[in-house]
């Protein structure tokens, strides 16, 4: 990110948005926010000290990040792209699936502990030679002069991460960094995703900012546990508990939901008779269903059908503002009939289209179960056909 500020004249100022290099020169983008500006007038450019700071801390950052993620995930991992922005960094690197919570707190918690050490962030000027050797990390790619910058912070402990008294972190950068890593502040990863095909996406903030969003995640977990009438401590094993709770209350209503269609009591006004017509010299069971969402119609076709012993089955629901549509067929009845066959003509009577499946089990869709006799019908017909 280019600098931001202002620049002062004896009659105006001018607003600086964003610094930028071309042709060899600094281009300044702003616009004068108050007077007068004339060329040729003396001026004073100041920087916005803020911002700058804010950014040197986000890039100082990155790099003890990417070396944390090499320690951590392997040495794998290269640099594919970075921002580093006044309220937030963002690195994308090489690596070919998810880095886990575990991983992603490991490195957190290196960079961390680097920011604590307060070390100095020395800069030194060398050939690329010299830099290599000294086992400083370049971009691949990236084209390099007769003379580098060599980026150095952080010093290793001894903990099975690096040699006693050897440099973390060695990269060739010619950006703004802080004096000491305990300018940094504070380091916290938002999260980790996918950039691209073998790139991971790492977001992060650091200083007064990664102190807000951990305010900020402390202020839901509190409002959270209030809700729960619980202790802090105990908020996330009560919400696992009511989770678990709720998920065995959907699978008892959805199991009752079942049963009341099978015994007839979740058919709609105006459904067909639940029991079996026989159609061809097959039994034909069709049913309109009120209350059964259509995930539950597969489950509900192979109970029919194991009742039935032989036949087919045919079931239409409205729920969620959509029809669902499922049919069945025994398996000595496949060989002459088709489910498939019956769910696109039953879809296509509704208003919908498609449909398909299994010769012994298929589902459809349409977007309204208002002509479900016709739909029911057109099933008949089908099994009338064969």
């Amino acid at each position: 990110m280019g600098d931001a500020g202002w620049i002062r004249t004896d009659t105006g100022l001018i607003a600086v948005s964003d610094t930028r290099r071309a042709a060899g020169l600094v281009v300044h983008h702003g616009r004068v926010a108050e007077g007068q500006v004339a060329r040729g007038q003396p001026a004073k450019f100041e920087v916005d000290h803020g911002r700058r700071a804010n950014i040197r801390a986000n890039h100082s950052a990155t790099h003890l990040l990417n070396e944390a993620l090499r320690r951590a995930l392997g040495g794998h991992v290269a640099q594919k792209g970075s921002l580093n922005a006044p309220d937030r960094l963002r690195f994308d690197f090489s690596h070919n699936h998810a880095v886990s919570a575990a991983e992603l707190a490991a490195v957190e918690a290196e960079v961390n502990a680097f920011v604590r050490q307060d070390s100095p962030v020395e800069t030194r000027i060398m050939t690329p030679d010299d830099a290599r050797a000294l086992g400083a990390q370049a971009l691949f790619g990236e084209k390099y002069g007769d003379e580098v910058r060599v980026v150095s912070m952080g010093l290793s402990e001894g903990s099975g991460k690096g040699a006693q008294g050897r440099t973390y972190s060695i990269e060739l950068c010619g950006g703004t960094h802080v004096a000491r890593t305990g300018e940094i502040g504070a380091f916290v990863i938002l999260g980790d995703s996918a950039s691209s095909a073998g790139v991971r996406r790492i977001e992060a903030l650091t200083g007064q900012a990664a102190l807000d969003h951990l305010r900020a995640q402390e202020g839901r977990l509190v409002a959270v546990a209030a809700a729960l009438k619980a202790p802090l401590g105990e908020a996330a094993e009560r919400v696992r508990a009511l989770v678990e709770e709720r998920r065995a209350l959907v699978a008892e209503v959805a199991q009752l939901r079942r049963d009341l269609a099978l015994s007839g009591g979740g058919a709609g006004a105006g459904a067909a008779e639940p029991a079996a017509a026989m159609v061809n010299g097959i039994a034909f069971r069709a049913q309109v269903l009120s209350g059964v969402s259509g995930r539950d119609l597969p489950q509900l076709i192979d109970t029919m059908k194991g009742a039935m012993g032989s036949g087919a089955v045919l079931l239409i629901t409205e729920a969620e503002g959509k029809a669902a549509v499922a049919a069945g067929v025994t398996a000595d009845l496949t060989g002459r009939l088709s489910a498939v066959d019956l769910i696109r003509a039953a879809v296509a009577a509704l208003g919908g289209k498609g449909g398909g499946g299994r010769a012994d089990m298929a589902q459809g869709g349409a977007a309204s179960a208002g002509n479900a006799e016709g739909a029911i019908a057109a099933a008949r017909a089908v099994i009338e056909g064969v």
